[in-house]
């Protein structure tokens, strides 16, 4: 299974931010890795880490972000194109040789748009939620985010950008990465 690592629980908003500033530190773990053994294996936690969180996100955040605050739909489909992109740059950096300096390139500019992104949900969608919302409502979106990442896919899939499609497609996607992910390491 895989670790989100954050403490506070009790609002979506602090959750989220925590898992941001966690992913921006993976991201360095891959760059400082010391040799391929471990950089595959932050590469790999870093994987799971975005795949889940952002289907956590489709499945919880954007949904309510959506009914909830003014210019709904126009920011959450900005945040849904930024996704979809994000997980066809993932999927390409899979397949990739990780000792490359293809691969730490592509990795390098894949980190400053997942960067940009967080800024952007952040600043656009978060900080206008936990206004909005109070702190009951924050504190069921973030137990229902801990619900969605626990069983999310932990790979990208590109397509499945919706509450929608992460339900329909969500639970069979993650039985097949997550089987996937336990023979890798067994074969690791």
């Amino acid at each position: 299974m895989v670790e989100t690592f954050v403490q506070s629980t009790d609002d979506v908003v602090k959750f989220l931010k925590g898992q941001h500033n966690l992913i921006k530190d993976m991201f360095e773990e891959v760059f400082s890795a010391s040799d391929s053994k471990a950089r595959e294996k932050a590469f790999v936690e870093l994987r799971q880490l975005l795949a889940v969180h952002e289907t956590a996100e489709e499945m919880v955040v954007h949904p309510r972000a959506r009914n909830e605050i003014a210019d709904g739909d126009k920011i959450v489909d900005a945040r849904l194109h930024e996704e979809h992109e994000a997980k066809q740059q993932l999927s390409k950096l899979e397949g990739m040789d990780i000792d490359s300096k293809e691969f730490l390139d592509e990795l390098a500019t894949f980190r400053d748009a997942v960067v940009d992104h967080a800024e952007h949900e952040e600043n656009e969608e978060f900080s206008r939620l936990q206004r909005k919302l109070d702190s009951d409502d924050l504190g069921r979106m973030a137990k229902a985010v801990l619900a969605a990442e626990a069983i999310a896919p932990t790979r990208p899939h590109a397509g499945v950008e919706s509450a929608k499609a992460n339900f329909a497609v969500g639970p069979f996607a993650s039985m097949l990465d997550r089987a996937r992910d336990l023979i890798g390491a067994a074969l690791r």
